[in-house]
């Protein structure tokens, strides 16, 4: 039977409960289906990771094996996610989840040189962002209202626990065979498939293809949209700030348990906990703010939740012992993991449908970069001076001022609710009547505080997204 989304949602005050979202049958079958991908896929990276060195016996090419996964968002993920859009969602995520199979069935099966393991990972993860452009765009068909804020903390909470299950079981697995963590791998996204084929409901693409332009000029549109749209805009600030600091305990971890010892830890000790501190306290953060506060007090909180995220991490400057520094990193991931899901869901409600998958590839792909900028920046700096926890303290001090810039230049209450009026009138326009390739231009000019003008009453069903492993928005 095909499950429908009731137009009932719950009050401004009263926030959607777990039993609410989990009732809905396509989110329980998209969920599992996430939730198994990811597990297998962060087991594969660990046995690639190993498989490579087994090898090799070069720590460069497995570090090599691991960040190949991240390219296709570098190089192209804002057009690869364009093309999501023009395509049936649950087509786009369950060929993708078969072309993964196929591949990752090949890696295990055939004893291949590294370079083409190497090759085949790239073109596996080159199906991560339509995919998961269109399994963000596919959550507002599902889910409305504060279901869909509530649905979209559950992924992104899934995901981290899926992290810390997959790296844990991955280096276990792969430890005794690499080629069964590999199958496994397969496995998952074979039952993903078909999880997203017999239990999402088909609907056809979003633009129609009369309205189709160059891939190059859609995606364009999808930067212009964002960019061009003032709330959209100051909610990508806000998400793309909190990717400055909120990454840099997870990515700064080795150095930080082996340079500055381990008080009292083993450096092996000190690096598993601050790595998985930060997931932790993001998983406890997006579940416990989304389901304890309503939507009108979620609102209120976000701008503070920003401000105190990189305040958490500024105590580093004291080089505090690594139990502390996980702490640390658990506060900051808590609040930023309670601000995003309200973020992402003014995010969707201000969105034109015809845009979302779009939407989301530019701020996955801007995740991706600024978290990788980040990293590496801060890693470099550290290197320079021998000191990661004064470079992590001084570099999340400025993240306090930018984030208290990006709250004050929030836009206020009318112009929120102006562009939200505004994008859904445009989606009530029938979609023989949109005309998708005056682009982002339109779009924008609409999501914009001005378009609201003669727009339908009512919140539109918003929709949001993940980026590299941890918390991307759209």
């Amino acid at each position: 039977m095909e499950a429908t989304v009731s137009d009932e949602r719950p009050s401004a005050e009263d926030p959607a409960t777990f039993r609410e979202v989990f009732a809905q049958q396509e989110f329980r079958a998209v969920f599992t289906a996430g939730a198994l991908s990811w597990v297998g896929d962060y087991v594969a990276k660990a046995a690639v990771t190993l498989l490579v060195y087994q090898k090799t016996e070069s720590v460069g090419l497995s570090a090599v094996a691991f960040a190949v996964s991240f390219l296709p968002w570098l190089l192209g993920g804002p057009v690869l996610a364009a093309l999501a859009e023009r395509y049936p969602y649950r087509r786009v995520m369950v060929a993708c989840d078969l072309i993964r199979m196929a591949l990752m069935l090949l890696i295990a099966i055939l004893e291949l040189p590294y370079q083409a393991v190497l090759v085949l990972i790239f073109a596996a993860t080159l199906a991560n962002p339509p995919s998961q452009a269109a399994k963000s765009a596919l959550m507002p068909q599902m889910l409305a209202g504060d279901r869909l804020v509530l649905g979209l903390s559950l992924n992104a909470s899934v995901g981290q626990a899926a992290q810390i299950v997959g790296y844990v079981l991955g280096a276990a697995v792969a430890s005794i065979d690499p080629q069964v963590a590999l199958l496994f791998n397969a496995a998952t996204f074979g039952v993903s498939a078909l999880l997203v084929r017999f239990g999402v409901r088909d609907r056809p693409a979003v633009p129609n293809p009369a309205h189709r332009s160059h891939l190059l000029q859609e995606t364009r549109q999808g930067f212009a949209i964002v960019f061009g749209t003032p709330v959209l805009r100051a909610i990508a600030v806000l998400v793309f700030s909190a990717m400055l600091f909120s990454i840099l305990p997870e990515g700064l971890a080795v150095g930080w348990a082996n340079e500055e010892g381990g008080g009292g830890l083993s450096a092996s000790t000190a690096q598993a906990v601050i790595m998985v501190a930060g997931p932790v306290g993001f998983i406890l953060g997006g579940l416990l703010v989304s389901r304890l506060f309503g939507p009108a007090r979620r609102l209120k909180l976000m701008r503070p939740l920003a401000v105190l995220a990189p305040l958490m991490l500024v105590p580093t400057l004291f080089d505090p012992p690594p139990l502390a520094v996980a702490l640390l990193a658990a506060l900051c991931g808590f609040a930023v993991a309670g601000m995003l899901p309200m973020a992402n869901g003014l995010f969707v409600q201000a969105l034109p449908n015809g845009f979302r998958a779009r939407a989301f590839g530019v701020m996955a792909t801007g995740v991706q970069v600024i978290q990788g900028f980040a990293v590496l920046a801060t890693g470099l700096i550290a290197d320079r001076f021998n000191n990661i926890p004064f470079v992590v303290g001084l570099w999340s001090a400025a993240g306090v001022v930018l984030m208290a810039v990006a709250a004050l230049c929030w836009p206020d209450r009318q112009t929120i609710t102006d562009a939200i009026a505004a994008a859904t009138a445009a989606n009530a326009t029938p979609p023989d009547d949109t005309d998708d390739t005056g682009g982002a231009g339109g779009a924008a000019g609409a999501g914009g505080a001005g378009g609201a003008g003669g727009a339908a009453a009512g919140p539109p069903e918003p929709r949001s997204g993940e980026g590299h492993r941890r918390h991307a928005v759209t």
